[in-house]
């Protein structure tokens, strides 16, 4: 009898845990899409300007970070490689560091 009653709370403890953390979950989900917007479509021929963010490191060395550009002249889109990946005129750039022109 004392075995079956240890299952059974076991069992119990464990329903209650799962449903706690299928709410927990749906919480971060819901908190993390807040800042998540949808990624842009880009088509071959498309022109996207490239993002100078990860540059200004470098850029700063040379010149003032109010004198640089956010983005550099607008490339053509050469081929889609992934859903988050263009070629362009250049190397391969992710999508996160372009913008339509």
């Amino acid at each position: 009898m004392k075995a079956e009653e240890s299952m059974k709370e076991i069992k119990d403890k464990h329903g209650e845990t799962k449903v706690v953390l299928i709410k927990s979950q749906k919480e971060m989900k819901k908190q993390a899409d807040r800042n998540r917007k949808e990624a842009e479509e880009y088509r071959v021929g498309d022109k996207v300007l490239i993002s100078t963010k990860d540059f200004l490191m470098e850029l700063m060395k040379r010149i003032m970070k109010r004198l640089i550009e956010k983005y550099i002249r607008p490339y053509v889109v050469k081929k889609i490689i992934l859903e988050n990946m263009v070629e362009l005129e250049l190397p391969v750039v992710n999508v996160r560091r372009i913008v339509k022109y």
